[in-house]
């Protein structure tokens, strides 16, 4: 699962930069970049690594380049979805190729006194955690934007009135990631619960804001956005775990 690992650091970097800067090309720059850094890092260089690191440089471009169009126009969000996840079901379909990391990564791993840690696990762990910050909530709108939930940027979104969400839910994920590697399940599950409990209150008071028979955009968004969020955070405990 190294290839995996690498494509997911690669874009977890490359959508942290593009939060940084208004550009698109420095963060589609920054994903093949964290592909070689990384592949350096953890001694991938053998002839199926070459091919599986190629693979993962090319979908993160792809990933980086569409979500930021999907933003800018508000449309076509299921292209960005598509790259994302047929890379990611590649790369774990080839990954008989790809070779055990080692190289600095294992070095330095004994040098702080943890050679009983699988180097590839802890590649893997990272990515997942910072798959966790900025490429998550990136998911979590182009799954919004796909059902039509979230408007193109510049224009006011339902988030809007649900304030913190964004910060909010980087957070909750890295929780759950936590809890679940302390092997502490029952208690993410508790956060999940909690969350409803706590936004119940700000919901029913838009929802008697905006009386109607149909569901309101914002308790919409809270639902769709929730559950594409808890589903990021378990797909990587999962990854970790398995």
């Amino acid at each position: 699962m190294s290839a995996l690992a690498v494509f997911l650091l690669a874009v977890g970097v490359g959508d942290i930069v593009r939060k940084l800067t208004s550009r698109t090309w420095p963060a589609v720059g920054a994903g093949p970049a964290t592909v070689m850094v990384a592949a350096a890092l953890a001694g991938l260089w053998r002839g199926g690594d070459l091919v599986l690191l190629g693979c993962a440089a090319a979908v993160s471009m792809a990933w980086l380049h569409l979500g930021a169009r999907a933003d800018r126009t508000g449309i076509h969000h299921g292209r960005a979805l598509t790259a994302f996840g047929v890379g990611a079901a590649v790369l774990v379909m080839l990954s008989g190729w790809a070779s055990p990391a080692g190289g600095a990564l294992g070095s330095w791993l004994d040098w702080v006194g943890l050679a009983d840690v699988d180097p590839d696990r802890a590649l893997l762990v990272v990515a997942v955690v910072l798959v966790q910050l900025v490429t998550a909530n990136q998911l979590v709108r182009l799954v919004l934007g796909s059902v039509g939930t979230v408007r193109p940027e510049g224009q006011p979104q339902p988030s809007d009135r649900l304030k913190g969400g964004r910060l909010l839910g980087p957070m909750e994920r890295l929780l759950i990631v936590g809890l679940g590697l302390g092997g502490e399940l029952g208690l993410a599950s508790a956060v999940v619960a909690a969350k409803g409990i706590i936004r119940f209150p700000e919901l029913n008071a838009q929802r008697k804001d905006s009386p109607g028979t149909g569901i309101d955009e914002v308790t919409e968004y809270f639902l769709v956005g929730s559950f594409a969020s808890w589903l990021v955070a378990m797909g990587g405990l999962a990854l970790v775990l398995h």
